[in-house]
């Protein structure tokens, strides 16, 4: 989660820095918390610990956040800004709409094997935010929404695409991540985006014609 339309990343609007090193220190701040709170989980994370982290003071961090609960929904926000800006130059640069959902979900089994904590911070948020939780899965679904949208306008996919079919995208993709970016990686993100990519093309009908009805 960058920065979009000028407001700093994931900060409340007050605490917003306005240096580009204050910038730094609250990305620093925000790794930092992503670590902590992907090992130790909300409650038995610390802010103490999470400046620890961050080789920062203690005063530091209440220049930037009021308390660990405001950490934690800006750092929620944060990773899911993350995963858009990963995701997004793939999808603009692919051909047409189904070559964009498989290359953002490339992108994204990418982005999970290299920050595995993500899971265990948006799953925990359902607890400690639900409106974060609800927030980081509704903007997901309406951007794959928009996609597929636009894809449709352009003669790609279905013209009736929906909302179910922007979550039912992102539930696969969502569980893909995990099996395939946090639980093991025993096959190649390319591999799994190619028969997810499949499914979508085709669905699960058998091929050649063969279970058909006779008519």
């Amino acid at each position: 989660m960058t920065q979009q339309g000028g407001e700093a990343i994931g900060a409340p609007t007050d605490k917003t820095p306005r240096t580009d090193r204050g910038r730094r220190t609250l990305r620093t701040l925000l790794d930092a918390a992503a670590v902590e709170f992907g090992e130790r989980g909300f409650h038995d994370a610390s802010i103490s610990a999470i400046t620890r982290r961050a080789g920062v003071a203690l005063g530091t961090f209440y220049t930037y956040f009021d308390s660990k609960d405001a950490v934690f929904r800006a750092l929620v926000r944060d990773m899911s800004d993350q995963v858009r800006d990963h995701v997004a130059p793939v999808v603009r640069a692919a051909p047409d709409g189904l070559a964009a959902e498989r290359a953002g979900l490339v992108q994204f089994i990418r982005f999970v094997r290299a920050h595995k904590e993500i899971y265990r911070i948006i799953d925990e948020s359902e607890f400690v935010d639900p409106a974060s939780f609800r927030d980081h899965y509704a903007t997901t679904a309406e951007r794959i929404a928009q996609r597929l949208r636009a894809a449709a306008t352009r003669g790609e996919v279905r013209d009736d695409v929906n909302d179910v079919h922007a979550w039912a995208v992102m539930g696969m993709n969502v569980f893909l991540g995990l099996r395939y970016g946090v639980w093991d990686e025993d096959r190649t993100a390319e591999a799994v985006a190619d028969a997810a990519a499949s499914l979508l093309r085709d669905g699960l009908a058998p091929r050649d014609g063969r279970g058909k009805p006779d008519a």
